[in-house]
């Protein structure tokens, strides 16, 4: 073969069969960062991370995993960070990567219970707003004690189900009928609008539960792991962070449903989508086929499903071990009781969240870069030059416009950190310390809403396996969630300035919270 012609098969081969405007732009993109770096680091390190942003907003152009990681090798190669810096980022976040193993696979063997549980929910409540309510609120509910990436499995596990139930219908086939859904070519002319429509109803479904997660998790120190940073640094147990939340937490949940209604009755945004009536009727035949069909063996599957839902709940919510260790049990319980014990069998249910896990761990090695190159310390450092009500407005206008770019976690641990060491030298009062805090968190839990990288659901959901067969891409993520962006903004930028301090005040005064005691802090030298 001539040179010319391998030059051409290897590009061909790179990046597969993304469009040639998309490989061309990685290439530049992997040209010109050496030349930045030799001029300017620092501007070089803010390049990388808006060329990983432009490779998860096309994600459905190409896998982000590619792109993104041959970035962040260069970006190691060059020395923008080390080895040991994104080990170390990996190791810190060995909750989460278990988590995406363990418990998403978990989600796969109970399925069957949540397929028939919506299933039930979708046919008997007909009211689109009310059902979108519903999932607000079951979002939240479980996410302030749960995890929003375990909700959002569920939920995406869910939208899955029922996406192939109608898309084999429409394509002619019986629900026992094999069936690949990631194709359209079996559809029926007639029903691609159904299926169109269908496919905007899940959209709708699936991001306000996504928004949901994250009404659910600024509320409590679990609902998101910067929170339990955050608490660790402050010292607060589970009540008095719930508590010192409550004054912006229940307002902006009421904000968030209130949102929710108006999107869906005046159809804004792409919502208000409604069930079609043909997939609606396919959903009762299909309930009513396993309902006649259900043997005494189905039955008890699901009865040992219902089982281990509720010990995964109770689990995850007394805190009895990492949710990671918590999945690799529901993996173990459900196959042993549902007599799943084949190897292919166990491993389809590692597929979805393999992939996943691959593409945070670069995503971690993009973090290791924007410490190194320290991208946000001049942010850091103008905020804390501002002092009481002004210092709140921008500390939580800081860490919502850096969530937006970059991992909440990441912004919310560095912020929290550095306005401890402010406290600590004295350059901050101990009260005005707890209200940064607070501030840091709904900063780093509702602004992050506006892009899928802000927060981690949110990327779980755009790069899952649903994302493409419903249609749902990163600009379409950014355009539905940008009302509920404004509203939490807003709202959460609002009670944290002018309610805040006002509600913590008098809650010391009636004795639900009280102030700090330095000699009731264990110091480092005498114990644990």
């Amino acid at each position: 073969m001539k040179a010319s012609g391998m030059s051409l098969a290897l590009y061909n081969n790179f990046l597969g069969q993304a469009p040639n405007w998309y490989k061309l732009t990685i290439i530049v993109f992997l040209l010109i960062n050496p030349i930045l770096f030799i001029q300017n680091p620092y501007l070089a390190g803010w390049a990388l991370v808006v060329e990983f942003i432009f490779t998860l907003a096309m994600a459905l152009k190409c896998y982000p995993l590619q792109p993104g990681g041959l970035l962040t090798l260069q970006a190691v190669a060059m020395g923008m960070t080390s080895t040991h810096k994104v080990m170390h980022e990996v190791s810190v976040n060995i909750e989460v990567i278990l988590l995406l193993v363990f418990m998403v696979a978990g989600i796969h063997f109970v399925k069957d219970l949540l397929l028939f549980v919506f299933t039930k929910l979708l046919i008997r409540v007909r009211s689109k707003t009310t059902l979108s309510l519903a999932f607000v609120c079951m979002a939240a509910f479980l996410s302030a004690f749960l995890d929003a990436l375990t909700v959002v499995a569920v939920i995406i596990a869910v939208g899955i189900g029922f996406y192939a139930i109608y898309h084999k219908i429409s394509s002619g086939k019986k629900f026992q009928d094999p069936h690949n859904h990631n194709e359209d070519n079996e559809v029926h002319e007639l029903s691609r609008a159904d299926l169109d429509a269908f496919r905007g109803f899940l959209r709708n479904l699936l991001m306000h539960a996504g928004v949901g997660t994250a009404l659910g998790g600024v509320s409590t120190m679990v609902g998101e792991p910067q929170n339990l940073i955050i608490a660790e640094a402050v010292g607060w147990d589970f009540a008095e962070f719930a508590l010192r939340m409550a004054s912006i937490s229940v307002p902006v949940l009421l904000a968030g449903l209130v949102t929710c209604f108006v999107l869906e009755k005046m159809r804004w945004f792409d919502f208000g989508v409604r069930l079609p009536q043909p997939v609606q009727d396919v959903l009762i035949a299909y309930d009513n086929y396993q309902t006649e069909r259900m043997t005494s063996s189905d039955i008890s599957k699901l009865w040992v499903q219902g089982l281990i839902a509720v010990i995964l709940i109770l689990c995850l919510s007394l805190h009895l071990a990492s949710v990671g260790l918590i999945g690799l049990m529901v993996i173990i319980l459900a196959t042993t009781f549902c007599g799943v014990t084949d190897e292919h069998q166990l491993g389809k249910a590692f597929q979805e969240a393999l992939p996943f896990t691959s593409l945070l761990v670069v995503f971690f090695a993009v973090v290791a870069v924007i410490i190194d190159q320290h991208l946000f310390k001049p942010v850091i450092d103008w905020v804390l030059t501002f002092d009481g009500q002004n210092q709140l407005a921008m500390l939580f206008l800081a860490n919502g416009a850096l969530s937006m770019v970059s991992d909440n976690v990441f912004v919310g641990t560095v912020y929290i950190n550095e306005v401890k060491a402010a406290w600590q030298s004295g350059q901050i009062s101990r009260e005005q310390f707890e209200l940064l805090a607070i501030a840091i968190n709904s900063g780093t839990n509702l602004p992050s809403v506006a892009t899928p990288n802000g927060q981690a659901a949110f990327l779980f959901l755009l790069t899952s396996a649903l994302a493409p067969l419903i249609r749902l891409s990163y600009m379409k993520m950014v355009w539905m969630a940008l009302p509920y962006t404004l509203v939490l903004t807003l709202v959460g930028l609002a009670t944290t300035v002018l309610v805040l301090p006002e509600v913590t005040q008098w809650m010391y005064a009636n004795g639900w919270i009280h102030h700090f005691d330095p000699a009731a802090v264990v110091s480092p030298a005498s114990g644990h």
